[in-house]
């Protein structure tokens, strides 16, 4: 059975009291007190309608506090500074959520989007180049995003979406080609790309025997190039299945640029009305709606990225049933996006409105901290390969049986938490040290913790201690957070926001080690039990809360 409601108990009561009072509210708003000390739950609503009720904001308090009456779950409301009402939790409605968190494998796990199916898009790194930051911040990003809607009830759709035709296969397949190479490999892929996009820049020559190329890809005219594209695209598809392994993503969508073309091409085609002839291209001019123009067919007659992703939405569509789709994506696509769903408006107006986009900042790195192994790019794949190696000594220290499995956890911990403890939006300062430490505001204190209460957890089962809460004794400051957990993933969930979940774990966390290191838990006294079943709420709080967030919770370390 679910726990008691109380919050919803308190909008309730406030809502009630307020139209007793002559008060129009709507909707009541309820913080967590940012403060413990203060209570469980605050509302500004006397600051909000005191100029609506004739009275002062203290006055307005005063009166809503006498019309409350008795709230289940609620031991305590008082008024503090000009207005502000707070409400502090019994012991018992405390007791009653951390018992489910003891006990309860779903702990943390809601309603709020039962029956909804929702897609997300994310990741989308492309065939033929590198695996980047950008795409390792997506992934994470998009990761997260789908577990805390599916936390929520919703049915879930992972999609991935991926270039793999345009300029930058054919300026890889130049170059491969011009080697004379066979069997390639990842690396000769990837610098291969890197060859062709310069050469392409510095040869103009170069640059039309590219695009001719770029054409061949498209016709399929070619059987030479139709070989090689085949290889590298099959190559560098694998390739990326390996590091989704490492992040613990498995798509269920995976949607190409090579699908989308043809049918972003009769998207246009078909609406001449919304599209407008430019020296041979075709283009639509966002300037009439206030955004900017944009290229949707060349001037050679290829489709670019503003068709395919017509063909993209439309393909969705007609692949899935769903209520909303979300793309992941860089805040620097925010402009492009607006033009597209302009865009989408006139070309598939029953599409349109279910299309949404979570945008992301760009990672940079501390002055002097990282270099990649090419000396001049950090590549997703490298970060990760580099924080794998520098966590490897002190995986080797662990407790841990496989250490190397570890060390690669640790290494996921550390640039997973750094991305997510961000909000949207919001570019992120990446320093490797900071960001492996196994104190404060990282990944791996986090994972951590968790192993800590495993290890008092393994000396509990081993001492068959049975946990049990006294709902007699005031609950400490680590219970009354971690009674806000589910409320705290429904929040995040609601605003497509992880870094409200993930700066939750690290105040548990520190407010757990801090209590750790005041209490024995372990002791023999009366209050044993008390103390084991906060150990095991909390425990099973890191690890659902390390699940939803995609971070491994390794239990020795």
């Amino acid at each position: 059975m679910p726990f008691m409601d109380v919050r919803g108990c308190i909008e309730k009561a406030v809502e009630r009291a307020l139209t007793e009072l002559g008060v129009t509210s709507g909707t009541i708003t309820l913080e967590h007190s940012a403060e413990l000390s203060h209570g469980d739950y605050a509302t500004g609503v006397a600051l909000k309608f005191a100029k609506q009720s004739g009275k002062n904001p203290r006055e307005l308090a005063e009166a809503i506090v006498a019309s409350l009456g008795v709230i289940e779950g609620v031991e305590k409301v008082d008024i503090a500074g000009p207005g502000f009402i707070n409400f502090k939790l019994s012991p018992a409605a405390i007791v009653e959520r951390l018992d489910h968190a003891r006990t309860d494998e779903k702990w943390g796990t809601g309603d709020a989007l039962v029956g909804k199916t929702i897609m997300v898009e994310y990741t989308d790194p492309n065939p033929f180049k590198q695996f980047h930051i950008g795409h390792l911040m997506s992934n994470a990003i998009g990761e997260s995003i789908t577990r805390l809607l599916e936390h929520s009830g919703a049915s879930v759709l992972r999609a991935n979406y991926q270039g793999d035709v345009g300029q930058h296969v054919a300026k890889a397949l130049y170059v491969l080609l011009e080697r004379g190479t066979t069997e390639p490999t990842i690396e000769e892929i990837s610098s291969a790309y890197v060859e062709g996009s310069t050469r392409y820049e510095a040869d103009g020559q170069i640059a039309v025997a590219i695009n001719e190329i770029n054409k061949k890809v498209y016709d399929r005219s070619d059987p030479e190039v139709n070989e090689m594209y085949a290889k590298g695209r099959e190559i560098t598809l694998a390739h990326f299945e390996d590091i989704y392994t490492v992040l613990g993503t498995k798509f269920d969508y995976y949607f190409f640029e090579s699908e989308t073309a043809p049918i972003g091409m009769e998207i246009v085609r078909a609406h001449p009305e919304v599209f407008t002839p430019s020296e041979g291209a075709i283009i639509f001019v966002g300037e009439k709606y206030g955004l900017h123009t944009r290229v949707f067919v060349t001037g050679l007659g290829l489709p670019t990225y503003e068709t395919k992703d017509l063909g993209l939405a439309k393909l969705k569509a007609d692949t899935a049933t769903f209520d909303t789709s979300i793309t992941v994506t860089a805040s620097e696509q925010m402009d492009y996006f607006k033009v597209i769903k302009k865009v989408m408006e006139f070309v598939m107006p029953d599409i349109a409105p279910k299309i949404e986009h979570v945008t992301h900042g760009m990672m940079r790195f501390a002055q002097g901290k990282m270099s990649s192994r090419k000396g001049n790019v950090v590549t997703g794949e490298s970060l990760l390969t580099e924080l794998t190696e520098a966590a490897k000594a002190r995986a080797a220290e662990s407790r841990a049986k496989d250490h190397e499995k570890l060390a690669q956890e640790i290494a996921v911990a550390a640039i997973k938490y750094q991305i997510l403890k961000q909000a949207a939006g919001k570019d992120i300062i990446f320093d490797p040290a900071r960001a492996l430490s196994m104190e404060g505001d990282s990944g791996p204190y986090l994972q951590y913790t968790f192993a800590r209460t495993h290890a008092i957890l393994d000396r509990v089962h081993v001492a068959n201690i049975k946990p049990a809460f006294d709902a007699g004794t005031e609950p400490t400051d680590l219970m009354r957070l971690l009674a806000r957990f589910p409320e705290i993933v429904a929040r995040a969930a609601r605003e497509y926001e992880p870094h409200h979940l993930a700066t939750y774990l690290i105040e548990v966390a520190s407010a757990f080690n801090s209590w750790y290191g005041q209490v024995q838990i372990l002791d023999q006294s009366k209050d044993e039990p008390h103390k084991v079943a906060i150990v095991e709420a909390l425990s099973h709080t890191l690890k659902n809360g390390l699940s939803i967030l995609a971070i491994p919770a390794p239990e020795r370390m």
